[in-house]
């Protein structure tokens, strides 16, 4: 077990205007931050940006991108970057994260997270554009895998190894989506515990947890169901292989209430506590 950079902050949720109302009414009991869509709140002003203030009186706020696009030639744009560096500079993010996959090319976003190939040169963007990301935002960012539903022929690395070197070559932290390891897991037919031992325990500063649905035979990350069992079993591998590490769990779809998903928080808390609390 190993020191994180960040420090564990226990469990969250992700912000969605579902609960605003309930969020703004009382504290909620369980839940230790929340996690935003950094595109959501990047306009200069609006309703969504003065509810985050609110949020953030009360809350440790956890930004999380899904333009960033790391994985193109050109990288992420100045203006994007402006706009994600102002939005740091007013909440004071615990950190700041997005995606390792590309989501546009030539100023044009397909508003998908589409994955990469696992090749040398795809490593070498990659590297070059988070290092640049982090110098403009003077810290560390935590880049998430994505579920994946097919591949290249000419993958010269396996997903992890492409993941884990990534984070040594620049830098950089893990956002470790279990759910996501899972679903690309038996869409591919890999061993997610391989992909779990390979990755450097240092560097993975926070842990998503999703629901997934099946469509036709394959297993979609659709975050619009509770989380399965076989993930929370991952779940579990993942905190024996990392230790205590900051978990939050995601719905973007067929969103329950949020007293429905702060007790399924619990569950991962639980199993947290079951095998890292102190005894008194």
């Amino acid at each position: 077990m190993t020191t994180p950079l960040y420090p564990f902050a226990g469990f969250g949720l992700g912000l969605r205007t579902a609960h605003y109302v309930d969020i703004a009414a009382a504290p909620v009991p369980g839940v230790d931050w929340f996690e935003i869509l950094s595109e959501n709140y990047m306009d200069a002003g609006g309703k969504p940006l003065a509810m985050l203030d609110m949020v953030r009186r009360d809350y440790p706020v956890v930004m999380h991108g899904v333009s960033m696009s790391v994985g193109t030639i050109e990288g992420p744009s100045d203006t994007y970057l402006r706009a994600l560096k102002a939005l740091a500079d007013r909440i004071d993010p615990l950190w700041i994260s997005d995606h390792l996959c590309w989501t546009g090319t030539m100023g044009r976003n397909l508003h998908d997270l589409l994955p990469l190939p696992y090749t040398d040169e795809a490593l070498a963007v990659v590297v070059r554009n988070v290092r640049r990301v982090q110098n403009y935002l003077e810290r560390p960012i935590l880049l998430e895998n994505v579920s994946s539903y097919l591949s290249f022929n000419d993958d010269a690395f396996q997903e992890w190894d492409f993941v884990r070197e990534v984070a040594e070559q620049s830098d950089s932290l893990i956002l470790l989506d279990v759910n996501n390891v899972y679903v690309s897991s038996v869409n591919h037919g890999f061993d997610p515990q391989t992909y779990l031992h390979a990755l450097p325990a240092r560097r993975v500063q926070q842990i998503h947890l999703a629901g997934h649905s099946v469509q036709q035979g394959i297993i979609i990350d659709t975050h619009d169901h509770p989380v399965a069992d076989p993930v929370w079993r991952l779940y579990e591998s993942a905190l024996r292989r990392f230790g205590p590490v900051s978990t939050m769990i995601e719905r973007d779809d067929a969103i329950p209430p949020l007293a429905d998903l702060a007790a399924e928080l619990q569950r991962a808390r639980g199993m947290s506590d079951a095998l890292f609390a102190v005894p008194a």
